[in-house]
Parts: structure tokens; sequence; C-alpha cells
């Protein structure tokens, strides 16, 4: 299998990890896999992606195989779910570890133990080390070791399906923006004058609400 794409690798985890949490609303829609992929708690790189972004990983995912789209009764949308599990041969939890080395990045045993237990039980982080030996001795490998983080001696792990999706070292969390050429890119800067913006315009609005004046959009 080809090596993925930064955008492809965050949809099939996105995927993988609602299958397990919330699986009363998987499979899921275009909407929600949006929603999933740029969500900012448990995510490295935080993403900004648009709809047409995730229908094109959407499109070629399902090209090679690792998600398919269902017809579910009574949904007027297609819904999505992976087969990332089936296409690798995996076990539940070498899929939840290699899940969340997709969605965050390099990570110790102990991490992963305790981050990838919210979609499956990992017992020990013996039980980690003996899932990520599995997954690098495949061929080709799914993960790698990595050097150990600032401060730390433990060893992490990094996967191998995109290993450009988390530069090591990298010192910055501001958002990854994905864009169209045609798409202007949010900086921060742009993004801080924004926020300005809306509380001028809030405080406007609660001195008209003091002064029994209206803004005339009524």
């Amino acid at each position: 299998m080809r090596n993925l794409t930064p955008v492809e690798c965050r949809v099939v985890g996105v995927l993988v990890e609602k299958a397990l949490t919330t699986p009363a609303q998987y499979p899921l829609t275009l909407n929600a896999i949006v929603s999933g992929a740029n969500q900012r708690n448990n995510r490295e790189p935080i993403l900004e992606l648009g709809e047409e972004d995730v229908l094109d990983a959407l499109d070629t995912l399902r090209g090679i195989g690792l998600v398919r789209e269902v017809s579910m009764t009574g949904s007027r949308v297609p819904k999505y779910r992976h087969d990332l599990r089936e296409s690798l041969s995996l076990s539940l939890a070498e899929l939840v570890v290699l899940t969340e080395l997709l969605l965050r990045g390099p990570q110790t045993a102990a991490e992963l133990r305790q981050r990838a237990g919210r979609m499956h039980p990992l017992e020990t982080v013996e039980v980690v080390s003996n899932v990520l030996a599995a997954l690098a001795e495949r061929s080709p490998a799914l993960v790698r070791a990595v050097a150990s983080g600032p401060g730390s001696r433990a060893e992490r792990f990094a996967q191998c399906l995109c290993p450009d999706l988390h530069p090591l070292g990298a010192a910055t969390r501001e958002p990854l923006v994905i864009v169209r050429p045609d798409t202007a890119v949010a900086t921060a800067e742009t993004r801080s004058l924004a926020d300005r913006l809306d509380r001028v315009e809030a405080r406007l609005r609660r001195l008209e609400s003091e002064l029994g004046l209206t803004t005339g959009d009524d």
C-alpha cells in the first residue's frame, strides 16, 4: 500500500476512533468526519479542513480499500466506515495503537496505553510494547522507534503510513491549515484581528442595548 497523505491519515483515523468511542453515531456522515478531523482535543497537529478536502481523501481511501460508503435505512445522506483493520489484518489492540499514532503523533508505550485505552482497554504497558513490536516487525513496518521527547529518556514510536505527518522536534502547535490554491490561508495575525473585531462588535451591541438603540438590521 502506498503512503497516505496527512488528510487521508486524519480521515481514516477519525473513522476508527468514532467507530470505537461513539458506535451509536457510526458510520459517519461527511459533516461528522469534518468535525472529527478538525476537533482540537486528541489531535496533533490541529487541522482546519473543508468538506472538499475530506471528500477528496474519502474518494482516494475508497479507491485503495480503506474506506467504504454505506447506505443506511432512513438516512438521506451517504455515510462512511473504515476497513483499516481488515485491509491491514490488524488485531483490535494493534488497530487502536496505530490509530492513536495517526491522530496524535509519536508517543511512548505508557502514553499510548493511556490514550489509546479510550478506544479499547490496554491492560499494561507491556501489552502495548508487544503490540508495537508486532507492528514494527511487519513488512513493510507500520510503526518505528524514534528519538525520545524533550526532557525524557522513554523511547517513542511513530506510525509509518505517512512518515512526514508528524515532523520530529516540531516546536509549534499552530493549526496546520490545509487549503486549496484558490483559498486564503487564515494566519495567526488575521485570526487575532478577527477575535478583536468580534469583541468590539459585542461591546457595541451591549452599548446599543443599554441606550435603547437598534442597529438598523431589524
